[in-house]
């Protein structure tokens, strides 16, 4: 039996070959720690929640330099 905290903390490497940053088009760094998808062009990391990622830029955190 899987735990719910296993489930959050993987992604479908297939779905993460297929998504990128809606800003920049720039392919994104899963952080499993996090659970955020990384953009490093726009400095964005946009959240995962529930097994799902959430691609709006209005909902990414800033990152830090």
């Amino acid at each position: 039996m899987t735990g719910e905290a296993d489930m959050t903390t993987r992604i479908d490497p297939k779905l993460l070959e297929i998504l990128v940053c809606p800003l920049t088009k720039a392919t994104l760094e899963y952080d499993a720690a996090r659970q955020e998808l990384i953009s490093r062009p726009a400095k964005l990391a946009y959240p995962i929640r529930d097994g799902i990622p959430i691609m709006l830029p209005e909902e990414a955190r800033q990152l830090e330099d």
